[in-house]
């Protein structure tokens, strides 16, 4: 089905859009930013997903990561869905908990039920949404790079092991490295996929890396000042399982950062800049 323009502003010389579109997938309207920017004119532009974390639409990301400048220099189009289904109908944490259903979709998708029904936004970011930006925007998908925020940060790493050579490069600001190992990958995980934990290994990067996934290389950044660093991100375990692997892994530990957007504003341009230069473009 057709996009449905939501939204559209100039910026940097580009257009920033919100498009919104039925999905099959999830059987909702969902909605999407897409920055285009100035060389579309060009032809066809490498493009960049933001996976964003618990709670977010695809407006945190747009409008406050200040990341369209330099899109906008360096010929990226930039891809932000939402991190869930919304709508009528659609289940949502019973106790109205921030970190489970509405808001937090985690990536995956559920096999539990009312889950199963509408949270598919393994299948709707690997299939539905890249084949509907592919016929409707100028996009080229045989260049494409990944990158999240905390549960989107999950996100990126588990798709980009999950799709070996799909994306030229994957980045992460404060991921869930081990979701299998903290209280909201516990929740998320057995409330969509069930008490089997063995089902949960594959939404999980750390042990998608022990059962032999791999990357060419993965960038992080990490806040020291992060409230959630010991209890929920872990990166210690991410940078065990990738040195185990043999997988080069840059860890930036930043003194004084939070899990804010303020963070993850001051580094967009470093992580930009390293997925343009493994996309081809200058950075």
């Amino acid at each position: 089905m057709a996009l449905e323009s939501v939204s559209r502003a100039r910026c940097f010389g580009g257009t920033q859009h919100v498009f919104r579109h039925r999905s099959a997938e999830t059987g909702t309207e969902m909605r999407f930013a897409a920055f285009v920017p100035p060389q579309a004119g060009a032809g066809r532009l490498p493009v960049v997903w933001f996976l964003s974390g618990l709670t977010c639409t695809e407006e945190n990301f747009t409008m406050k990561a200040g990341a369209q400048r330099v899109a906008a220099e360096l010929g990226l189009l930039l891809l932000v869905p939402d991190t869930s289904p919304r709508g009528e109908g659609v289940p949502d944490d019973p106790d109205g908990a921030y970190d489970f259903g509405l808001g937090a979709g985690f990536y995956l998708d559920a096999t539990q039920a009312p889950w199963a029904r509408n949270y598919r936004m393994e299948s709707y970011l690997l299939h539905e949404l890249p084949a509907q930006v592919a016929a409707e925007l100028p996009a080229d998908l045989t260049r494409q790079a990944i990158m999240g925020h905390s549960m989107g940060g999950h996100g990126a790493i588990t798709l980009a092991l999950k799709t070996p050579g799909r994306f030229a490069s994957v980045s992460a600001f404060a991921p869930i490295s081990a979701p299998m190992r903290c209280p909201w990958g516990e929740k998320a995980l057995g409330g969509y996929l069930g008490p089997d934990r063995s089902a949960w290994r594959r939404y999980d990067s750390c042990a998608l890396i022990e059962d032999g996934a791999r990357l060419p290389e993965l960038l992080v950044d990490q806040g020291m000042a992060d409230t959630f660093l010991e209890s929920q991100l872990k990166p210690d375990l991410l940078r065990a399982a990738c040195a185990d692997a043999g997988i080069p892994l840059t860890l930036r530990l930043q003194e004084g950062y939070d899990h804010s957007y303020f963070f993850i504003a001051s580094f967009i341009e470093d992580h930009l800049r390293w997925h343009a230069g493994r996309l081809g473009r200058a950075a």
